[in-house]
């Protein structure tokens, strides 16, 4: 595979990221398939790694550091993430509030969990897997700036940040001498364009990479959403029910036009997974989308992907099926900002 800059950090990734969410738990239970997809990919040309310790509670970094144990951590660029609670469960009540969050307290204890759970004694991109509202970007910022100084990160980035956040983020940087955010991790598909109205534009301001999550749209653009069939049951799904449900408008908006770009994609002579994947591989501004197979199937019809260009015809029929800027379920914008989600921080206070 060719290789691309990661922004400005001078480290060279693929132009394909190994998402490694539906190792484990989560996805594929058994370790040795899981190893086995990690090792195909990786003698496929994937040097670059994106995992969280959230991702079945640690137990997919687990299964990264036996992957890369065989003396392959060298040739890897490895990514992982934190901020979510690591002693309950994504998603469900309780817990310790001191076990999540950015705050440079939970960020040098987990930092160290990570390394223990990969097996290794650093890491290349450490994010911020979320926003944290209530934590100062200075907080978060130098604790991870000396993480670096120490050698046990070599540069760290961001995770589906609004655009006026990572504009603060860097502002803050600035002022405060600090190292910046490298990278930023959004949600980018065919299905979800709203990054291209200002998050993307900002990143290439500051010479960030991008790495995109879900760039498939968490399946709905596998082909196995189609129009007049039973929606397919996944793991993801009862995880996530307000992404899948059809009885939600956006949903029946992206199902209408999953449905679409399957007969483009049929015209072109390509697979649709080669057209949403070829789509985000495409824009400038991108360095490389996360694919999170969860079988070596899914992962070799993913592969093929980046020696496929998309021509001028078949992007500005993309461009019809869902304008750009659009994203058709807010659902899939991955974050929702207090202002939004808390009644309390939008009505006057009356007395």
């Amino acid at each position: 595979m060719e290789f691309r800059n990661l922004g400005r950090t001078g480290m060279q990734v693929s132009p394909l990221c190994l998402g490694a969410m539906m190792f484990g738990a989560w996805g594929e239970p058994d370790h040795d398939t899981s190893i086995g997809i990690i090792h195909r990919a990786l003698d496929a040309g994937i040097n670059f790694i994106d995992t969280a310790d959230v991702y079945s509670q640690g137990e997919s970094e687990i299964i990264v550091g036996k992957a890369l144990s065989q003396g392959r951590r060298d040739d890897v660029i490895l990514a992982t993430k934190f901020h979510g609670p690591m002693d309950v469960p994504m998603g469900e009540p309780g817990g310790d509030p001191n076990k999540k969050g950015n705050s440079r307290r939970w960020i040098v204890q987990e930092v160290e969990n990570s390394l223990r759970r990969l097996g290794t004694d650093w890491i290349d991109l450490y994010q911020v897997h979320r926003h944290d509202a209530w934590t100062d970007h200075e907080e978060t910022l130098s604790a991870l700036t000396d993480l670096r100084t120490q050698g046990k990160i070599r540069a760290f980035g961001s995770s589906t940040y609004p655009a006026h956040e990572i504009v603060e983020a860097h502002w803050v940087s600035e002022r405060r001498g600090l190292a910046r955010y490298a990278t930023e991790q959004p949600p980018y598909s065919i299905l979800v364009r709203g990054i291209e109205k200002d998050l993307l534009p900002v990143a290439e301001q500051y010479g960030m990479g991008v790495i995109p999550w879900s760039p498939l749209a968490g399946g709905w653009l596998t082909g196995r959403y189609r129009k007049g069939q039973a929606a397919p049951e996944s793991n993801r799904a009862k995880r996530m029910p307000g992404r899948y449900d059809l009885s939600k408008p956006g949903n029946q908006a992206k199902l209408d036009a999953a449905d679409e770009l399957a007969v483009l994609a049929e015209e072109a002579g390509i697979t649709l997974v080669h057209l949403a994947l070829a789509f985000v591989l495409q824009h400038p501004g991108v360095t490389a989308p996360i694919v999170g197979p969860r079988t070596m199937e899914q992962l070799e019809t993913q592969l093929g992907a980046v020696d496929v260009v998309l021509t001028k015809d078949v992007l500005d029929r993309i461009d019809e099926i869902v304008p750009p800027g659009v994203t058709l379920s807010a659902a899939d914008a991955g974050y929702v900002p207090p202002a939004l989600s808390d009644p309390f921080l939008r009505r006057r206070r009356i007395a």
